[in-house]
């Protein structure tokens, strides 16, 4: 594929489509959650009650990650109506579709990628 043809219309299309249903996905898990932790049940057994605390805690610490990927879902879309998705943020240089493909809301190139967790490894945070 040609430069000229990268993230052209139907490619943006594809992803902004992708990105929508990923956004949806995650919004209705988060509305389910919601109402699975309202329903409170009074349990008398403490090693029950222990149980559904502690799948409580998992689901909700799921749910935090997956709002995490939704402020990155959403800033994606945005990318796409700015016109910059599919470019490193870093470098300027291609992402790569099979990259986007695998993760579609990646901002860095995999060397970028790659570059930034070596940092953060000898680094730390």
């Amino acid at each position: 594929m040609g430069e000229k043809d990268y993230m052209n219309e139907a490619q943006l299309a594809f992803f902004k489509a992708r990105l929508q249903q990923l956004e949806k996905d995650l919004l209705k898990n988060a509305d389910e959650t919601t109402e699975h932790l309202r329903e409170t049940v009074l349990v008398p057994d403490p090693a029950d009650r222990a149980t559904i605390e502690e799948e409580h805690a998992l689901e909700l610490r799921t749910r935090d990650r997956e709002r995490k990927l939704l402020k990155k879902v959403q800033q994606s879309i945005a990318l796409i109506d700015a016109g910059e998705y599919g470019w490193c943020e870093e470098t300027g240089e291609p992402i790569g579709v099979a990259r986007l493909l695998a993760r579609p809301t990646a901002n860095l190139s995999l060397e970028a990628q790659q570059r930034r967790e070596l940092k953060q490894k000898l680094y730390g945070d």
